[in-house]
């Protein structure tokens, strides 16, 4: 299913991409010029750029920050997975590891924030723990740092929902090719050797502020999560969000909007470092 994405401010980064070309869709959001370090969000495992809704755009501008939103390959309206290809265990780590400092070097984004949801904290985590010093900080929501039989049982009715309701049709307004994103993430993420996927040790390298958040009603996985980041990162603040599922920027947006630009503001260097 391919549908007809608008919107004027998007543009298109060409990355070269394990011996091949992949476009990232990005778009600036918040103000053109602030005195703190630009905001990478990075959305969740079927999230795009419009999936984030307006929450980007509204905390940035409440804010004075200026944020950078893209969606992954195989989302959005960047380069879609082919039909035949199927991700590995490992794909968190790639998009970390290669993809992201890849895009960064791209457009020049230099000690960014970064703002994960879902999958996108887990790449977030990911990313601080090679690259900290590279970092201002990261704030994470709802991210996974291990599997949990809460998280697949969601998934997998997630799946059911797609196959025999409408939320193709709903995805296929955020997403140029919506059978790459959904089969994407849901596939891998139900393969059996994904339940030993887990990240937990290598959270111990990471140096820089880190702020994880989660609703306490969040039924993609407990508060392990959180907990699990505050035990191998001493430093690390953690909040719990009441009446909150796992969308936080949807649930609870003002909580979480003042609880972000707090540690944003408490954890950066008052001095331009970016114009857009």
């Amino acid at each position: 299913m391919v549908s007809a994405i608008r919107n004027d401010n998007i543009q298109f980064a060409d990355i070269d991409w394990r011996h091949r070309k992949i476009k990232l869709e990005y778009q600036w959001v918040g103000v053109k010029q602030s005195a703190y370090p630009v905001i990478v969000f990075l959305h969740e495992g079927l999230g795009s750029i419009s999936l984030w809704k307006d929450f980007p755009e509204a905390f940035c501008r409440r804010h004075g920050l200026t944020g950078l939103m893209f969606s992954r390959y195989g989302y959005g309206l960047s380069t879609p997975r082919p039909t035949e290809e199927q991700w590995p265990v490992s794909f968190m780590h790639e998009q970390a590891h290669e993809v992201l400092p890849a895009f960064f070097s791209q457009l020049g984004i230099t000690r960014p924030w970064l703002f994960g949801h879902s999958d996108g904290g887990s790449i977030a985590l990911l990313y601080a723990s090679r690259f900290s010093q590279q970092l201002s900080g990261v704030i994470v929501a709802a991210p996974h740092i291990f599997v949990e039989d809460i998280t697949i049982k969601s998934i997998r009715a997630v799946r059911d929902v797609y196959l025999t309701q409408d939320l193709r049709t709903k995805l296929g307004h955020h997403h140029g090719d919506v059978d790459s994103a959904f089969w994407g993430w849901n596939n891998i993420w139900l393969d059996p050797a994904f339940g030993a996927w887990n990240i937990e040790q290598e959270l111990t390298t990471i140096t820089c502020p880190i702020l994880a958040i989660q609703g306490e009603d969040d039924e993609y996985g407990s508060l392990e999560q959180i907990h699990g980041i505050a035990r191998k990162i001493p430093a690390a603040q953690i909040t719990i969000l009441p009446q909150c599922k796992h969308s936080a920027h949807r649930d609870q947006p003002d909580m979480l909007s003042k609880a972000v630009a707090h540690f944003i503001t408490g954890n950066s260097p008052a001095s331009t470092v970016q114009t857009v």
